[in-house]
């Protein structure tokens, strides 16, 4: 690859990501810090989709030399070339070709070596992931990261072959900005005062044509509706029949056929009778032991969930504060703009109202995204890495609901098992049978293995230490994606073991 088309890919995806994830996402992924240990294959793939986007630095920790096996796998060493040099060495500098802006550092020290004489630098990384790592070093590596919630996330890699998975193990992981595919309440059964003054004031019957065909449908659904009530004890349409009298009227209102914003006031009718209310998950989250025992020392988040279930149960609508965001609309230019305005200062009063109930300082640009996403809020508890393996009864049951999955994995952990009881640096090249027996044990007694196991495990005896490249590219994107989830803390990262089997193309979550 030139310099120049690493410079052309650079740019495309930089502004990719900046549409994905906004500023403020970019400027998280600009500052973080990445370990990666081992640099094998898809160790690589993964940091090449996150050097890629523009993290801040990332550094690879592996004591090994390049073999002929790294060397045809690897599309981040110089094939022969490379052979004898320092993995790490050479992984950093091809890849630190591909963004001139992240810093890449080469680690020759062992994990062993770390874990045990400088324990505080593994602290240092907003994120560790570790691909293939052995079993023992990594039970140290997860329990080290697991004593403190603000130690940074672990993201367990393992692969054999065409099968692996992996795992981010964190304590908690709150998302402000999920970017659901569901847009806030536009609180047309609930409309605030401004907005029904106006709505009301309309003079649909002496309106001019083209003005007419340009009053945006929430003007016209807002004033039908308070027409509606009137009539009809207060409520909205209830019935089917009550509905479709609703819709009716909207046409009937109609000074040309083909007026658009009418046809697209019948199509979003529902949301006159659809009840603005507080999402269930939100409720929830009210309700959540650290809101409940808030201290000044608590995250921002919670700070914020506070404030938010003042507002509803304190404010007249008992409804999440509004947001000034509007979908597109068939209305003028004049007509929008007017909307806008009225949603705006109707928004920002309400803001002041919700910073009222806050007991601590917290950025505005916070508060911000977090009234904007306040119908969409995420509050994510992990469990530490292993905790699958070591509850019988919980992989018995996940069997039932997800039995390719579990084969999957059992299949890989089993060859953890099998690889721990062998001597350091010795072939591993464990039976079927072996394998079978490791996985039969972390099952209850008398519990089967599922239909699927067979498959997997022949695929883990068959290339138990297999790092292929289409297994790595594959790896490489779908685990960048949720570590820049994670350090963006935008999305909904996964929560759980991601199984993947490239022979029968299939993934899905345990």
């Amino acid at each position: 690859m030139s310099s120049q088309e690493a410079l052309d890919i650079e740019t495309s995806t930089t502004a990719l990501t900046t549409e994905l994830w906004a500023a403020s996402g970019q400027n998280a992924l600009e500052s973080s810090r990445i370990l990666v240990i081992s640099g094998t294959a898809t160790s690589t793939s993964i940091l090449k989709n996150l050097v890629l986007p523009g993290i801040g630095s990332f550094t690879i920790l592996d004591p090994t030399k390049v073999t002929p096996e790294d060397a045809g796998n690897n599309f981040f060493l110089e094939g022969p070339s490379s052979i004898g040099k320092s993995r790490a060495e050479e992984a950093v500098r091809l890849l630190c070709e591909l963004n001139d802006s992240v810093e890449g550092k080469a680690d020759q020290r062992s994990l062993e070596e770390v874990l045990e004489k400088d324990k505080d630098w593994l602290l240092e990384f907003t994120i560790v992931i570790a691909h293939n790592l052995e079993p023992g070093s990594l039970d140290k590596l997860s329990s080290l990261l697991w004593q403190d919630p603000a130690y940074p996330p672990l993201v367990v890699v393992r692969s054999a072959g065409f099968v692996a998975e992996f795992y981010i193990q964190y304590h908690e992981h709150t998302v402000i900005e999920s970017h659901p595919e569901t847009a806030q309440s536009l609180r047309i059964d609930k409309p605030f005062p401004a907005l029904l003054e106006y709505s009301m004031s309309l003079d649909f019957e002496n309106m001019d044509v083209t003005d007419h065909a340009h009053v945006p449908y929430i003007f016209i659904l807002v004033r039908l509706l308070e027409e509606w009530k009137k009539t009809h004890n207060g409520n909205p349409p209830t019935t089917y029949a009550e509905k479709q009298k609703f819709k009716k009227s909207i046409l009937a209102m109609r000074k040309k056929s083909d007026e658009e914003n009418f046809e697209e006031a019948e199509a979003q009718a529902y949301r006159a009778w659809t009840p603005t209310t507080v999402p269930s998950e939100i409720k929830a989250l009210f309700s959540d032991p650290k809101v409940l025992s808030l201290t000044t020392s608590s995250p921002p988040f919670y700070h914020l969930l506070y404030a938010l279930s003042k507002f509803v149960e304190e404010q007249p609508y008992h409804a999440l504060p509004l947001t000034s965001t509007l979908p597109d609309i068939k209305a003028s230019t004049e007509a929008y703009i007017h909307l806008q305005k009225l949603y705006k200062k109707r928004s920002e009063e309400e803001k002041e109202i919700f910073k009222g109930y806050l007991k601590v300082e917290v950025p505005e640009d916070m508060i911000d995204a977090f009234l904007k996403n306040s119908h969409a809020l995420k509050l994510l508890r992990g469990k530490r890495w292993g905790a699958l393996d070591a509850d019988p009864q919980a992989l018995a049951s996940a069997i039932e609901s997800g039995p390719k999955q579990v084969a999957t994995h059992l299949a890989l952990t089993a060859l953890a098992t099998v690889a721990a009881k062998q001597q350091p640096n010795a072939p591993l090249t464990p039976s079927v049978e072996d394998l079978t027996a490791a996985a039969q044990a972390l099952l209850p007694p008398g519990t089967e293995l599922p239909e699927e196991f067979p498959a997997a495990v022949g695929e883990v005896a068959r290339s138990p230490t297999a790092d292929l490249p289409n297994t790595a590219a594959f790896l490489g994107g779908l685990v960048a994606q949720e570590v820049i989830k994670m350090i963006t803390k935008q999305y909904i990262p996964i929560n759980g073991s991601c199984v993947v089997d490239l022979i029968d193309t299939w993934t899905g979550v345990l």
